[in-house]
């Protein structure tokens, strides 16, 4: 039988631990700290793309045409050149630390302060520039870096391990990003830790808390999206809301399926030329996103934020094929190579199909409750997380009238998604893991006398792509999929310890 807790006896073991009580005041010092540099992060890429709208806006925004090839080329090469972990979405990087396999060294290809800082400044590049990303998912990056070095000042024995501070850090990020601090614990849950332990709870709880504390004291207690108000759905509008729940099913999966392999395929064609010309082949793609943005009036430029507040208030302003190019212009802007998320881009083309929908039927009751299914369903299905998603659009338009709704079409569309395509951030993240472990083995190439932007003569310089590309197919394959433990956290069997 079980001894009752001695409330006086464990108060006064509290109270006498003083290096507990240092450590947790370390601890919460650094959350405060992560709040504040995804506050940090939002302002800068604010700024930013504020300015790319006013190059934009200037002489016909004709000058994009110039400005975004010039802009990702110089950004492409400063993250290769200097932060080569940095680039991409983050939340991949964080998924990749948190493997029991991977050890301090090669810990810190993926996350440390130096990234954070570089992650901040790239990623507001790439909104400098009017590429089509978001900095929800780089904010898991910098948040889970400037909690990770909290380490250094705790002991050896200390009961706060990495694992806890990652993933206190990731969620964090999200929550902050946000504005969504349910949905911060959840993610950590659902796609970083796969499992809350007891003795980290507190920890996320505490990391969530004070970083959206930084976040709110800048911004205040708002939702992102504002708060919307639908009428009641009845089953008369059952099949419109599964035509969005479908259709964002397939597109998500097609979505993350098409990321997938040109972000880890080294032995396609254009994987080719970009590995040999990457600062060309990230001006040529940049090209391609101005030339989509201009023919879309601008609206596929930056996260699509505004152009989703604007379906939220029955003010659409968005071009027929909104859902189509943003889609194009979204996959492009990933595959630059340029630090940028691929949240808000994903809430915003699900965004624009239910908006569709709801046009197509002809109905503007339901149109907004149409929307944030919609928002919630792509979501879902690109990321393949659904509790995460749907508990996200639910705190950014205060909906919890549609929780029901916001809950089915997000399983709907995940399932749907499982069908066509693995998991993106897992897929992502086994990439990245290959690729850095190739390249701890790897000799360092002979020096090249090719001269000009393209050139990378320096280990600390390649991609991933890069490394890859120098490994048997037949091995890259092998590591690729031989993988039990990755395998059945996608049939979702094996929790990550």
């Amino acid at each position: 039988m079980q001894q009752e807790p001695d409330f006086f006896h464990n108060l006064n073991e509290e109270i006498r631990d003083g290096k507990r009580w240092l450590e947790r005041t370390v601890v919460l010092a650094y959350a405060a700290a992560a709040g504040l540099s995804v506050v940090a992060f939002t302002l800068l890429a604010d700024a930013a793309f504020g300015f790319f709208e006013r190059i934009y806006q200037w002489n016909g925004g004709w000058l994009v045409l110039l400005w975004m090839p010039a802009i990702t080329a110089a950004a492409v090469w400063a993250t290769r050149k200097w932060a080569p972990g940095a680039g991409g979405s983050g939340i991949p990087q964080v998924i990749a630390t948190l493997e029991p396999s991977v050890d301090a060294s090669l810990r810190k290809r993926f996350v440390s302060l130096w990234l954070s800082f570089s992650k901040i400044v790239l990623s507001s590049t790439g909104f400098l520039a009017g590429l089509s990303i978001g900095r929800e998912g780089p904010s898991v990056q910098v948040a889970a870096g400037v909690m990770h070095s909290a380490r250094r000042w705790l002991g050896p024995n200390s009961a706060i391990n990495t694992h806890a501070l990652l993933v206190a850090g990731g969620a964090a990020g999200i929550a902050a990003a946000f504005n969504a601090p349910l949905a911060g614990v959840v993610f950590a849950i659902e796609e970083l830790s796969r499992r809350l332990e007891s003795r980290s709870s507190g920890l996320i709880i505490a990391a969530i808390v004070l970083a959206g504390l930084m976040g709110v004291s800048v911004f205040g207690n708002l939702s992102y999206f504002g708060r919307i108000r639908v009428q009641e759905l009845s089953w008369n509008d059952l099949l419109p809301c599964l035509a969005v729940a479908l259709t964002c099913g397939v597109l998500g999966g097609l979505f993350a399926k098409l990321m997938t392999i040109s972000l880890t395929s080294s032995t396609e064609r254009l994987n080719k030329l970009k590995s040999r010309f990457p600062i060309r082949f990230a001006a040529a793609l940049a090209l391609l996103i101005a030339i989509i943005g201009l023919v879309t009036g601008g609206a596929t430029f930056g996260a699509g934020s505004e152009a989703v507040k604007h379906m939220l208030q029955g003010e659409a302003d968005v071009p027929e094929f909104y859902v189509t190019l943003k889609f194009i212009a979204t996959w492009l802007s990933a595959w630059v190579g340029v630090p940028g998320g691929i949240f808000a881009p994903s809430l915003s083309i699900g965004a624009g199909v239910g908006n569709n929908v709801a046009s197509i039927v002809g109905t503007t009751d339901i149109a907004p409750a149409l929307i944030a299914m919609g928002m919630a369903a792509f979501l879902a299905a690109v990321t393949q997380a659904p509790l995460t998603a749907f508990i996200i659009v639910m705190e950014m338009v205060d909906g919890h009238s549609l929780v029901l709704s916001l809950m089915a079409s997000a399983m709907i569309a995940s399932m749907i998604s499982r069908m066509i395509a693995r998991p993106l951030y897992e897929s992502l993240a086994l990439h990245m893991l290959n690729v850095a472990k190739a390249s701890m083995v790897l000799p360092e190439p002979p020096a090249q006398d090719q001269t000009g932007p393209d050139s990378q003569a320096q280990d600390s310089d390649l991609m991933p792509e890069d490394v890859v590309e120098e490994q048997p197919a037949r091995q890259r394959e092998l590591e690729f999929d031989a993988q039990p433990d990755a395998e059945a956290r996608d049939a979702g069997n094996t929790p990550r310890s």
